[in-house]
């Protein structure tokens, strides 16, 4: 498809971060935003062109996308910008990526895959750290059994140094990823069961394994329970977050905060993520996958990702980083590996 990438929400925290990336990687974007000073400012700091304009307004909208052939939302929360943006991405036949964890924002996607095929544009969202790790992992794991049954995901966002040192006077998360993940505790108890969604009277706690023996995580309703059953099929789901080790707690004033981790910050520590699988003759797999911190895997795996569709390396309809690119997909992200318990 002739065109360039547009990154929406560019002057973010987020959105500098893979904008940058993707001047790094030689990509021909657009910086795009609703605030005109900021999205020029950064526009002339990076030598590209600069599109302003209201995800609201939907002739605006349709008028922004023109020539995109690829859009990289990271504005957020998604839940005010992933829908419209995504039914102007199907309209326009501009392929649509974003840097979700919103659970909402998945189940759109997967509900729009119809219409999305039919205009053949691939609608992509969660191309950062949740879920493209988790997502290879549990494709991954998947296909060491045959028949594979249940499928607990666990996300471990940190290991490394004392958070609350390491993190003295700041958080480890942007404004925005604060802003669009608080939420997510108030979907409830959420699950896949014989696959379909449904809500558990509490949260459960499991043990689960991130390469350094058990350790108990509490049941949280996140995107892989749509995109780890697009990517393998399995029909029974569970997502848990790594719970262990108290993390800094946000003020309820965001604004007191800095916009986001340094680059010292960003370098601190790792992220993992666990799978078990069980097969329906009760054989167990259990792998981890261990990455870079969360913003810096997804100034990389965003641009790799866009990279690829921009070259023509795509799949029509809802797609998960798996379904359409393979557990392989991990192993381009620098520094990031699975490992096999």
């Amino acid at each position: 498809m002739d065109g360039h990438l547009l990154i929406y929400g560019a002057t973010g925290y987020t959105g500098r971060l893979i904008a940058h990336r993707a001047k790094e990687a030689g990509l021909e974007f657009t910086v795009a935003g609703r605030h005109a000073a900021r999205v020029a400012a950064l526009a002339d700091e990076l030598g590209v062109p600069a599109a302003v304009f209201p995800i609201g307004d939907d002739r605006e909208l349709r008028a922004g996308l023109a020539g995109a052939a690829v859009v990289l939302n990271a504005a957020g929360p998604f839940g005010r910008t992933a829908e419209p943006m995504m039914r102007a991405c199907v309209r326009s036949g501009a392929h649509y990526l974003d840097t979700t964890a919103e659970y909402a924002t998945f189940a759109f996607a997967e509900s729009l895959g119809d219409a999305a095929t039919a205009a053949g544009v691939m609608l992509l969202p969660g191309a950062g750290w949740d879920v493209v790790p988790s997502d290879c992992l549990a494709a991954h794991t998947a296909r060491r059994v045959s028949r594979p049954h249940t499928l607990k995901i666990g996300l471990k966002l940190y290991r490394g140094p004392d958070p609350e040192e390491a993190f003295t006077g700041g958080s480890m998360f942007s404004r925005g990823s604060l802003a669009s993940n608080g939420s997510i505790g108030e979907l409830g108890a959420l699950v896949r069961a014989d696959g379909r969604i449904t809500t558990l009277p509490e949260p459960t706690t499991s043990l689960l394994d991130y390469g350094d023996g058990p350790e108990s995580s509490v049941l949280l309703p996140m995107g892989d329970l749509v995109t780890a059953w697009r990517s393998t099929g399995v029909p029974n789901i569970e997502v848990y977050f790594e719970n262990g080790r108290a993390l800094p707690v946000p003020p309820s004033d965001l604004a007191v905060l800095p916009e986001g981790p340094t680059e010292q910050q960003r370098a601190l520590g790792r992220s993992r993520a666990a799978a078990e699988v069980t097969d329906r003759d009760g054989t167990v797999a259990r792998s981890f996958v261990d990455t870079p911190t969360g913003y810096g895997f997804t100034q990389l795996s965003t641009v790799e990702i866009a990279r690829r569709v921009l070259d023509g390396d795509l799949k029509p309809g809802f797609q998960s980083p798996a379904s359409a690119y393979g557990p392989e997909l991990l192993a381009t992200i620098a520094d990031s590996r699975i490992t096999d318990l």
